[in-house]
């Protein structure tokens, strides 16, 4: 029987009772897209897929975003992305800086992501203590305690995101992943989405507006927009809006990226192995009434 844990934080929630290595009946994944939405990040502890079954599990979300690079995916099943900083034979396995600062998965995309699936095969220890930890920041409770002036002012308002704001945010840092091509800049061109979305899933009213990708408030002028965005980015990673998922081996988690933003951890040095496997699922499907009212139905949800 499937059980949903609640943390008690203002995300996230443990589920168990479902076999994610298997294709899920439509009550179980009517059961984890309900939860999704009133939780935000779930836990599913004790879960080690194949990468064939990641893939197939995330896929009943949405489309998976190839990587931009063609680099560290699974040789038989290129879906999944290896996140790790552990070396091989002199060369590196995975991405291993991925995620290292405040952002929402693919809002540089016209079609905005819509969840993260990772699976956890190695998480590092110092001390028995495990390190890289992914703090997650709940967009929904981040508007509904935005200041309501500026709530009224910005409403119907847009802002464009860049994939390269992150990218060159991250060699600025010392990453290696080197500058990205021409070719690769051109296949991720920066999009414009409403800094504030109503959820698909929730109805709820959510802050979409990452430091990651959120360059510029468009129907401002560029210092407004400076500052707005600043205000907007303080006001998102106030403590209370945070939660921290410390990992475990065989832990599958998936957020929402629609109503979260996140940021893992880098507290660990090269010889502390970290290795995660990745879907990342476009929203090209969660926004189609159609797609939510057959995968809602088996709840009773009626929209």
């Amino acid at each position: 029987m499937v059980s949903i844990r609640p943390t008690g934080d203002v995300l996230g929630a443990t589920i168990t009772g479902i076999d994610l290595s298997r294709a899920m009946s439509d009550g179980e994944f009517s059961t984890i897209l309900q939860a999704l939405g009133e939780h935000g990040v779930l836990r599913f502890p004790d879960q080690l897929l194949e990468p064939a079954a990641l893939r197939d599990f995330s896929m009943r979300f949405g489309s998976i975003q190839a990587s931009v690079t063609g680099k560290f995916q699974d040789p038989h099943v290129p879906e999944v992305g290896i996140l790790s900083n552990i070396v091989e034979d002199g060369k590196p396995i995975g991405i291993a800086d991925a995620g290292q600062d405040w952002h929402t998965d693919m809002s540089y995309r016209d079609t905005m992501g819509f969840v993260n699936v990772l699976n956890a095969h190695k998480v590092p220890r110092r001390d028995g203590k495990p390190l890289g930890n992914t703090l997650f920041a709940n967009m929904r409770a981040a508007y509904d305690k935005l200041d309501p002036a500026l709530k009224d002012r910005l409403k119907g308002m847009t802002a464009t995101h860049d994939f390269n704001k992150f990218w060159e945010g991250m060699l600025a840092k010392g990453s290696t992943r080197g500058p990205l091509t021409p070719e690769q800049r051109k296949s991720r061109p920066p999009s414009v989405h409403p800094v504030f979305l109503t959820h698909p899933i929730t109805g709820q009213q959510v802050l979409y507006c990452n430091p990651g990708y959120a360059v510029r408030i468009n129907e401002l002028d560029e210092a407004e927009s400076e500052r707005v965005l600043e205000q907007l980015f303080a006001h998102q990673l106030e403590p209370r809006f945070i939660h921290t998922h410390v990992w475990a081996e065989r832990d599958l988690l998936i957020w929402d990226n629609i109503g979260t933003l996140h940021n893992a951890l880098p507290d660990y040095g090269p010889h502390e192995h970290r290795m995660m496997k990745r879907c990342q699922v476009m929203a090209d499907r969660v926004f189609e009434p159609a797609f939510l009212q057959q995968a809602l139905a088996p709840m009773g949800h009626a929209l």
